[in-house]
């Protein structure tokens, strides 16, 4: 179709109606744009240190996880929920706590080839909030719930003006 901004709509000669083309070459937003438009930074904390040490990054930083390494090995994740169920509830104390007491050793990775709308699902699915992106056993950058919700926004606003142009071209 002429005009067609990226190959956004097709249109079916047989029902007169459009639907949204998928053509080879057309891609979703991967995991590896978020982390090229976030950064890549890796934000950590190691099993030793003190749940009040955690928190304290946590707050100082305004981020809802930290990733626990021990060197380049991810161990594990401590998040803000993890604080409130493992600690608070419980009674324990925030500086004596060990962060290896707390975090959430089965931690669910991204790749950087997944597409958001993957990542999401996961995310869903889970019940969680962050993904560190790993690769070879690397760990590659940390996303979240919020930059997952950014980015299907961003791309619904760019096809909107895609079909608002079309529509008025």
């Amino acid at each position: 179709m002429p005009g067609n901004p990226a190959g956004l709509l097709e249109f079916l000669q047989e029902s007169g109606h459009f639907r949204q083309a998928v053509q080879e070459g057309d891609s979703m937003k991967l995991v590896k744009h978020l982390l090229d438009t976030k950064g890549r930074e890796i934000i950590s904390i190691a099993e030793d240190a003190s749940v009040l040490d955690a928190i304290k990054t946590m707050a100082d930083r305004s981020i809802g996880s930290l990733l626990v390494m021990e060197g380049d090995t991810l161990k594990g994740i401590v998040t803000e929920r993890d604080y409130a169920r493992k600690v608070i509830i419980k009674g324990r104390s925030s500086k004596s706590t060990q962060v290896g007491e707390i975090m959430t050793t089965e931690v669910y990775t991204a790749n950087t080839n997944q597409t958001v709308n993957e990542c999401m699902t996961v995310m869903s699915e889970k019940r969680i909030r962050h993904l560190p992106v790993v690769e070879n056993a690397e760990v590659l950058g940390l996303i979240s719930i919020g930059d997952l919700v950014h980015a299907i926004i961003a791309d619904q606003q760019e096809e909107i003006e895609q079909l608002a142009q079309y529509i008025s071209s």
